[in-house]
Parts: structure tokens; sequence; C-alpha cells
């Protein structure tokens, strides 16, 4: 913590140098995607650069660990996205407390989630996966994004939901998991919405359901599971800004404000959404219910799918 003297003088000043703000996934993922159009306006608005740094690995631990133990002066932030809240039940020793180690600011943007297949599989419907699933237990097999990352969890909770049973093939992101299933490696996959669009768009990857209680706008006529007799998968992919825990009052609004002012801006919405990301914005008391609901939401789901933490 700074002592209270030097912490008041440090947001007066602030921002009198480059901020960093930790993305912690791999360079062309959808959260590094949807954080440079962010980072490009908040710089703009603060007067001092933002600059993505990629810490990719261990499901977004590692950066998550750096931030936790970063200064808070106001300088290192996360993109803290739910990956983030999950780990804290999917890992024994994350290296962070969610809730005791950040500064939570806002959410950001929400992206739905696709279940997806390769066109060239013959399944053209939610009712064919499951029925070529119930005459072959076990034979058909999925794609996620790593063990416990919620494009796991989420499958795991449809299988269930579904009674039906498939084989995990954990890769490491969800840039790899789209791969697998446009190579034919795997029968299918639950990848973020703003990962999978641009391939579903271009036909390469076919659409069988929305995990979310509505459609999505962009792809209308995909139904939900729900619609399709699969009921209790509503998954929403989220991201978020987070700052050390003891970071200034003064330097966490002044964020929260800037960021408030650019998510109102028609040209960054316009970005985002042309990732398939919705524009979300939260107070700070809001994206603590959120991250809340997200540690609920994957005990409830590990518990489905009798995962153990690793």
């Amino acid at each position: 913590m700074l002592p209270l003297a030097n912490a008041a003088k440090a947001a007066d000043q602030w921002p009198s140098r480059p901020v960093k703000w930790v993305v912690p996934y791999l360079a062309g993922t959808g959260p590094d995607t949807g954080a440079r159009i962010l980072a490009e306006s908040a710089g703009r608005l603060l007067g001092q650069p933002v600059i993505i740094e990629n810490k990719g690995g261990a499901a977004g631990n590692i950066g998550a660990r750096q931030v936790a133990r970063a200064a808070p002066d106001g300088y290192t932030w996360i993109y803290s996205a739910a990956p983030m809240a999950a780990n804290v039940l999917m890992y024994r020793s994350p290296g962070y407390d969610v809730m005791k180690d950040f500064r939570h600011v806002m959410r950001l943007t929400t992206s739905d989630v696709l279940l997806v297949v390769n066109p060239a599989s013959g399944i053209e419907t939610l009712q064919d996966l499951v029925t070529k699933a119930r005459a072959a237990p076990g034979k058909l097999d999925y794609a996620s994004g790593g063990v416990g990352t919620p494009s796991h969890l989420g499958v795991e909770l449809f299988l269930n939901a579904a009674d039906i049973s498939a084989t995990h093939v954990p890769y490491k992101g969800a840039s790899e998991l789209v791969n697998a299933v446009l190579g034919g490696q795997v029968s299918f996959g639950m990848p973020i919405f703003a990962v999978a669009f641009p391939q579903v768009k271009a036909g390469k990857l076919k659409a069988l359901g929305v995990a979310g209680t509505r459609r999505n706008a962009s792809l209308p006529d995909v139904p939900t599971l729900a619609e399709q007799g699969v009921q209790g998968v509503q998954l929403t992919s989220w991201g978020g800004l987070s700052l050390p825990a003891g970071t200034p009052d003064a330097i966490a609004a002044r964020v929260y404000e800037v960021f408030s002012q650019m998510l109102k801006d028609p040209q960054v919405i316009a970005s985002l959404s042309e990732l398939g990301s919705q524009v979300s914005p939260s107070t700070p008391e809001g994206y603590l219910q959120v991250i809340r609901h997200e540690v609920e939401l994957t005990g409830q789901m590990m518990k489905s799918a009798k995962i153990s933490p690793l």
C-alpha cells in the first residue's frame, strides 16, 4: 500500500507516463483484440498511451498473478475475464485471490457462447449431434481452450443437460479450439461468439445453438439450446477491467470515468460489435456481483462435470 500522502499526490499527477494493460491471453484472441480497441481510445482520453502486454498461459493465471503483485499506482491494469473468476475454484493454487487482490472497476463487454461443428461433419442440427452422441457414447470428441476453461465446463454442462457423453480434447486457447473444429480434428466445441463468429459468417463453421437466454442479433436464425430442448445451459462470456488492490480511489474513479465515456462512443460500440462483443458496462459494485456469480456458476459446472481442482 502507498502511504496516504504519497497516494494522494500520485493520484493528482496520474497518469504522467504510459499505462500497461495486461491481457492474460495470447495476442489475436478475442479479449486481446477487444482490449486493443479500447486501449487506443483510453490513451487518447488519458493523454498517455495505454500499452497492451500479453501474458498468456495457465488459463490466464500467469497474467493475473503479475497484476495481483503489481504496485497499486494505476499504471498496471488487467483485462479481467470470466476465467479469472473460475480459476479460483479450478486451481488449488492459482496464485491470487480474485476478490482480495484486485480492485474491480467495471465490466466492459459480454459475448455469447456458440456450439459449433464443421459443416463437412454432416451434422446439421443440435438434434443430429445429440442423436449421433447417443448412438456411440463417448465416441464423439470436443475441443476446449484448456482444462477448466469456460469452453470446457460449458460443454460438460451441455453434455449433462442433454444426457450424452463425449471425449474432451483440451487445446491451448480459444483460437486453437476453433482451428481444431475447422480442421476436423474434433467433432464440436463451444467457443465464445467473438472467436467463432468470423468463421461462422464465412461458412467455415456451422453454429448449432446459442448457449444463452436469447438469440444473438448477428445470427438471428440460430436458436438457443433451450429452444431446442436442452435446458439449463445459459452461458455468457464477459470481460472487464481491474486494478491491483490498494489502488487509490481517485485513480480508480478516473479509470471508471474514462471507460464509461468510451463505451458510449458509437465507433467503439460498432468496432466491438464487429468482433461479436456487446458493450455491457457496469458499476464497480455490479462488477463484483458478476464475478461472484461466475465463481458460483463454476462451482455448479464442476460439480455437474465431476471435475476436481487442478
